[in-house]
């Protein structure tokens, strides 16, 4: 187990070649030692303490080139600001739906920052253990809540 408690329960990971594949909710994955496991494990538990605003552990999400080009659109928005499915969308040249869709597959969810992904109208939803609730967890952490009022 990576962590075993945070804010939005316990995660682990599966990893290979030496990079984050996937965050697993709920459970521990196949990254259970190792310089790539402290790493992340640290990595979390600052970011969970408000002390870490930037991952720098290694990620390799597999995806198409649009998935690719999309997990690099959520790695850029920065700790505690937010998008919108429409601003990506726009950015990336797809509809808003292939944005939700996209953020509902993210494998590395939290280190890939899709709780930072907003409708226009509200939270949108969030695909990881928790849900809705996880999501405004994260961004109440990251001090982004005020924007959900």
């Amino acid at each position: 187990m990576i962590v075993e408690t945070s804010p939005v329960g316990p995660i682990g990971a599966d990893a290979a070649d030496e990079a984050v594949t996937r965050l697993i909710w709920g459970q521990g994955g196949t990254l259970v030692d190792g310089a790539l496991h402290a790493q992340l494990r640290a990595e979390m538990q600052a970011y969970f303490a408000g002390e870490l605003t930037q991952f720098a552990t290694p990620l390799a999400p597999k995806g198409s080139a649009f998935q690719q080009a999309f997990y690099a659109a959520l790695g850029a928005i920065p700790y505690g600001e937010t998008r919108t499915y429409g601003d990506l969308a726009q950015e990336l040249d797809v509809s808003a739906q292939a944005i939700g869709q996209a953020c509902g597959a993210n494998p590395i969810a939290i280190l890939i920052p899709c709780h930072r992904v907003l409708s226009a109208t509200g939270l949108g939803g969030y695909s990881g253990e928790g849900g809705v609730e996880a999501k405004v967890t994260l961004l109440k952490l990251e001090r982004a809540a005020g924007l959900l009022i």
